[in-house]
Parts: C-alpha cells; structure tokens; sequence
C-alpha cells in the first residue's frame, strides 16, 4: 500500500519522527533548524548519548536523551512508536552526519511508515557527498558503499564485483585499514585516480588526491589517524574502447564524462585508435 505523507499539512494524531544531522568534525555546521529541532522535541534518541551531550551542551540544549543505536534498536523501537503514536515527537541523531547513513536510524524510520507516523529528514552534514564534491572525482554518478567488508578475501571479492562499475565509488574507512584498503583496490582496479580524506571539516583535514600508488606511498610514508574515508574514480576500460558511431572527439568528451581528466582521456583514445595524440589534443583544444 502506498504511504502518502504530508508533512506540515493537516491535523497530526501522532507525533513526528525528525531525522537531524549532527555535525561531522565542526560545530559551527549545525543548522540553526537542527538546534531548534532538538530543542522543542520531546526526546532525543541518540546513537551514543555521551556523545551527544557534548553538542547539547554546547547549543544549551535540555531535552532529555535516550540512546537508541543497532545493539538496543530491537529493545527500544516499541517503544519508541507507543511515544510517537500518543502524540510526542522525536528527534533521533547519530554521533556524526546523517541517521541511517553508515550509522542506526533505518529500522525506525521503517518502523514510522508503517506505522503511519510522519518521517521528516532535515538536510545537513554528510561526510561522503562533501568530501565527494571537492575530490577532484566526477560528483555524478556515484556510488556511496559506507564500510568496506575488512577480512581481505571478502574485501577483494566485492572490489572486484564493483572493478567495471563507471560510477564514481564512495567508501569509508577505519584508519589502521587505510593501507590495506588501497593495496588491495590497486591490485583489483589497477592505479586509477582516488581521493583520500582525513579529518574532514576538523583543524587537520586533508585531501591526497592522485594515483591510488602515490596516495598510497605517501599514507605508508605519513601513517594517519583520524576519520577517513578514500573516493575512487569509475571505470573507463569499456569507454576507452569507444564506440565507432564516436567520433574520436565524442569518445574523448565520453571519458571526461565518466570522470577522466581530459588530457589522460585525449591519451586513452589516441592509443586505442592509433591517432596522433598532439594532433587529438589540438583539435580537442581547437588550437
């Protein structure tokens, strides 16, 4: 059955489950709606509510808090529809960024529609799309997976179901794996252009952006701590075996498309078609 939701319109019987984004490393992120949000809300169910205590008192925020993360979910979600249905509205957090994104929050917001109850998400911080549009990596399209699996079989076994995928991939990552990660993503996807970031919005944020090789000898080189999460370029094998309908300067723009830099993509189609690659390049650049 369809579930229709107007979420600022007509009588409410129950209350609303507000899904707020927390920030990611600065407190300045935090939305002014965020904070009045948790202000006027009846309980805020928090994945760590130490955690959240902090923000709280930094925003002079006193309503009370219940922790509700995935050990306690199958505990806690009756009770925390019987709230919702006798008309209290919550508002639930993770410890950084969005609920439900590589953190608790979905089985709640399941719980809701089924239940008939209001889910209103309110747009904030979220660590992937805002390292993803600074990457230097094509922003569209792309993958976000979260973890990675972390035994290396496992791990090996899903890059290498994703090794063709031409969406841009967006992966966090523990930072004792760092070096392992993009060990094995270099043996699976070969060297192709990644992104690693630490520390985002924080005093130490970095970007390494460059061949998964370099990136990864400079990690080996300056061993990092911190929040981390590595973004990888998509597959461009298939489109360097452009098309022949392409002509050599549709093939070329088909790679940036995909997220190739132009000059490698000039290179790409030069060598598979035989061309000169000067001669490309000054035609692609109308010199």
């Amino acid at each position: 059955m369809m579930n229709f939701q107007q979420s600022f319109k007509g009588v409410k019987t129950a209350g609303q489950l507000f899904l707020v984004p927390t920030p990611i490393g600065n407190l300045d992120d935090m939305t002014f709606r965020a904070v009045t949000i948790l202000k006027t809300v009846d309980l805020i169910a928090s994945e760590d509510t130490r955690n959240t205590k902090k923000l709280l008192n930094h925003f002079e925020i006193t309503t009370s808090q219940e922790s509700f993360h995935d050990h306690n979910s199958g505990l806690k979600l009756g009770k925390m529809i019987d709230l919702l249905k006798s008309g209290k509205s919550i508002a639930q957090v993770s410890d950084a960024g969005l609920p439900s994104i590589s953190d608790p929050g979905h089985d709640l917001v399941l719980a809701c529609i089924t239940q008939g109850i209001d889910v209103i998400a309110l747009p904030g911080a979220s660590a992937g799309i805002t390292a993803l549009i600074a990457s230097g990596i094509a922003p569209q399209p792309h993958i976000f997976y979260g973890f990675l699996p972390r035994k290396k079989n496992e791990q090996l076994a899903f890059l290498t179901e994703k090794v063709a995928y031409p969406e841009s991939q967006i992966f966090y990552e523990s930072p004792h794996r760092v070096s392992a990660t993009l060990t094995n993503m270099l043996a699976v996807y070969g060297d192709r252009e990644v992104a690693f970031v630490r520390e985002l919005t924080k005093i130490y944020e970095e970007y390494r952006r460059g061949p998964i090789s370099e990136v990864l000898a400079s990690i080996i080189e300056q061993p990092i701590k911190g929040e981390c999460l590595i973004i990888v370029s998509g597959s461009v094998e298939q489109l360097s075996q452009a098309d022949s309908d392409l002509t050599d300067l549709e093939a070329v723009q088909a790679l940036i498309t995909a997220g190739e830099k132009p000059n490698a993509a000039i290179k790409k189609v030069a060598k598979t078609r035989g061309l000169v690659r000067q001669e490309l390049y000054q035609a692609f650049h109308q010199l």
